[in-house]
């Protein structure tokens, strides 16, 4: 049975359930997967030796990605390099198909850019805008975002853009890596 490990940052929440979906199709598939977010494994540590393959994922936020998704990476590098791995990214930018791929998607350029681990995997995701559970500011950078993106500006607005079908495609692809 193959072992994945998979961690993630999650800051509204849905990094954070397309993670629970893609675990969950490692495991309807047969696989077993241990998920945490990155920062209780910056804490806690890892059982490296207990997975076969490892998975990173993040959200992109402000056009960035939250410094301790860098920090978990330095810190692990030697660790995710000795193991067949992959990283996704998810973006509302995502939700226009030519920026949902891995050459398309400025975001996952610049994680490349930024990031002294080259992952041997890559993928994708578009995200969700969930105006009404954001808070007034995150509401505002986010409008300004969209309306230079041509996306929702509604404050009422909650469009879930992220194709979950792909979500569980890709948990099945990770079990191919080991």
């Amino acid at each position: 049975m193959t072992s994945v490990m998979l961690c993630y940052m999650s800051r509204m929440g849905h990094t954070a359930r397309v993670a629970r979906r893609i675990s969950e199709s490692i495991t309807d598939a047969g696989g077993r997967c241990e998920t945490m977010p990155i920062n209780e494994a910056i804490y806690e540590g890892l059982n490296w030796d207990a997975a076969d393959v490892v998975v990173v994922g993040a959200p992109v936020i402000y056009g960035t990605y939250h410094k301790d998704v860098f920090r978990f990476i330095s810190e692990n590098q030697a660790q995710l390099e000795r193991k067949p791995n992959s990283f996704f990214n998810v973006s509302v930018v995502a939700r226009n198909p030519e920026k949902a791929t891995v050459e398309g998607n400025r975001y996952m350029q610049k994680f490349l850019e930024l990031s002294p681990w080259r992952p041997k995997d890559l993928k994708v995701f578009a995200g969700k805008v969930d105006y009404p559970s954001w808070s007034w500011y995150d509401t505002l950078m986010i409008q300004l975002i969209m309306k230079m993106t041509k996306g929702p500006t509604d404050r009422s607005a909650v469009i879930d853009y992220t194709d979950w079908n792909q979500v569980r495609a890709y948990g099945q692809h990770v079990l191919t890596l080991a």
